[in-house]
């Protein structure tokens, strides 16, 4: 049985009580380790898996088509897509962590100075490079930036400013659920009925009408990968009854459905014949190095090294799409394939600086004016504490 721990306190009386502690001592507290250092590696995997894609099967759109840099290596590169459902199963192990320990208000601060920050700066880059460099393909203007400031620019009719945002829409949901969840204390405590629940719903929708608003809703298209690295996280914080094991292995089984359920849309858009069994094996092989990864305590690498490829990797995905492509064309190399390596490895030394000497101060610069504005409003980002003392 996985329970909260307690303290047995015996009173001068001689009547004992338990003493459930449910906010400094939470449950199945995390692992000494802070960091998870593999994981780091394997996000770097998925975002280059991205970047394949994006410059070897499927590029922006220009005109009435899509522009792809180097077609020679269109046979794996469109499989780089399976990236991003990578992300979305490290995401949930990796949101469940963060929430440990947190209230609704300390998670929904948390997430936002992780994310909001970086996306913002990113997004003016990519704005400044394209009003540069960008005609006569690119076009961009400040009725663009300021639909893009919600994130989800097409509900206020407008493009995304780079086409890769559409996942941050999807993560920026989950993380809302996950917050609802926390400020009314079902999660972690309801995990196991949380995710039955949402895999429930998502499988009816995908096997039914499979109706776009229950994905821009529910996540519905999406649910297995972040319901797979929930399940992880679980197990990876020490519990090992069989009902978590069962709820993986549902979970991943429907991870692997959506990956190739999702190949109806990509084989009308792209009019290429996708692999079902490439696919699939592909998304099994990403969760099981997932789960591996989260196993292995010790890393031969520099912890400094790994911290740094795992810091780059939000802005090389929020970097090297569009202003990718704007350079490209713009400098038309006569070797595609270096130039794109060029490119590559430029906004991936970008992405470095920005994490190095402007991301880490600003986002801590946005939590501590959050927080602060928070606590006036009698929000207060701690969880207090709370003992239930039971006779």
């Amino acid at each position: 049985m996985f329970t909260r721990p307690t303290l047995r306190i015996t009173s001068g009386t001689g009547v004992a009580a338990e003493v459930s502690i449910t906010s400094i001592v939470p449950p199945n507290s995390k692992p000494a380790s802070s960091r998870v250092e593999a994981l780091d590696l394997l996000r770097l995997l998925a975002v280059l898996g991205v970047i394949v894609y994006h410059y070897g099967f499927r590029g922006p759109t220009i005109g009435n088509g899509t522009h792809v840099a180097v077609p020679e290596i269109a046979p794996f590169a469109e499989y780089g897509f399976l990236g991003v459902p990578a992300f979305f199963v490290i995401s949930g192990f990796v949101i469940a962590y963060s929430a440990e320990g947190r209230n609704a208000t300390g998670f929904a601060i948390a997430r936002f100075s992780r994310i909001y920050p970086t996306f913002v700066l990113c997004m003016t880059l990519t704005l400044l490079t394209v009003l540069v460099f960008g005609e006569p393909n690119f076009t961009t203007d400040l009725g663009q930036w300021l639909a893009n400031l919600a994130i989800a620019a097409p509900a206020l009719h407008h493009p995304y400013m780079d086409s890769a945002y559409w996942s941050l829409v999807i993560e920026t949901t989950f993380y809302g659920w996950v917050t609802l969840f926390i400020a009314t204390g079902l999660f972690p405590r309801r995990i196991d009925a949380i995710v039955l629940g949402w895999l429930c719903l998502s499988m009816a929708n995908e096997l039914t009408i499979d109706a776009r608003f229950m994905e821009n809703i529910f996540l519905a298209d999406d649910a297995g990968y972040f319901a797979t690295g929930l399940m992880i996280y679980e197990i990876y914080r020490g519990r090992r009854d069989l009902m978590v094991y069962c709820v993986l292995g549902l979970s991943v089984g429907i991870a692997v459905f959506h990956a190739v359920h999702s190949l109806a849309w990509l084989r009308s858009h792209s009019a290429t014949t996708f692999d079902s069994w490439i696919v699939a094996a592909i998304c099994l092989t990403s969760i099981v190095a997932i789960f591996l990864a989260t196993r292995i305590r010790r890393f031969p690498l520099s912890p400094a090294l790994v911290t740094a490829i795992g810091g780059i990797t939000y802005p090389l995905y929020l970097l090297h799409q569009q202003i990718g492509y704007a350079l490209f064309l713009r400098m038309a190399p006569a070797n595609a394939k270096l130039g794109v390596t060029a490119i590559v490895l430029g906004i991936g030394f970008a992405s470095w600086i920005l994490w190095r000497y402007v991301e880490r101060p600003l986002q801590s610069a946005v939590r501590n004016h959050v927080t602060g504005w928070a606590a006036r409003l009698g929000w207060p980002s701690k969880p207090a504490l709370v003992v239930h003392s039971n006779p």
